[in-house]
C-alpha cells in the first residue's frame, strides 16, 4: 500500500557530490520519521541520516559533508552528499515510519530498493 522509490544514485570521482530522493507514495496519513541507511558489500548497514518532524540526526562519518532536507507536500526527502570519499561507496536506502491509511491506521516500517552510490579514488 506504501512504496518508498530512490533515486539520484551513480558514479562520482572523490570530492564530488550526489543529491538522493527518495519519494513515499500510497495511502499515507502521517510520516513520523523518514532516514537514510547504506550499507557496502560485506559490511552491516549503517544509518546515516534520519529526520524526525523539523529534527535531524547525522551518523558522526557523514556530518558536515551531508544534509537531509524534505518536501514535505511531495513526501519527498533529500539527501544532499558533498565531499565524497570512496568509503561512502554503498548501496543508499530509504526508510520511513509511518501511519499508513485506509479502513484502519497502522503504524509501519517500509525501505525502499535502494540506489547504488560508487565514489572513485
Amino acid at each position: 500500500q506504501v512504496q518508498l522509490v530512490e533515486s539520484g544514485g551513480g558514479l562520482v570521482q572523490a570530492g564530488g557530490s550526489l543529491r538522493l530522493s527518495c519519494v513515499a507514495s500510497g495511502s499515507i496519513f502521517s510520516i513520523i520519521t523518514m532516514g537514510w541507511y547504506r550499507q557496502a558489500p560485506g559490511k552491516q548497514r549503517e544509518l546515516v541520516a534520519t529526520i524526525t518532524g523539523g529534527a535531524k540526526n547525522y551518523a558522526d562519518s557523514v556530518k558536515g559533508r551531508f544534509t537531509m532536507s524534505t518536501d514535505n507536500p511531495k513526501n519527498t526527502v533529500f539527501l544532499q552528499m558533498n565531499s565524497l570519499k570512496p568509503e561512502d561507496t554503498a548501496v543508499y536506502t530509504c526508510n520511513a515510519d509511518l501511519i499508513a491509511g485506509g479502513a484502519t491506521l497502522q503504524r509501519r516500517d517500509y525501505w525502499g530498493r535502494g540506489t547504488q552510490v560508487t565514489v572513485s579514488s
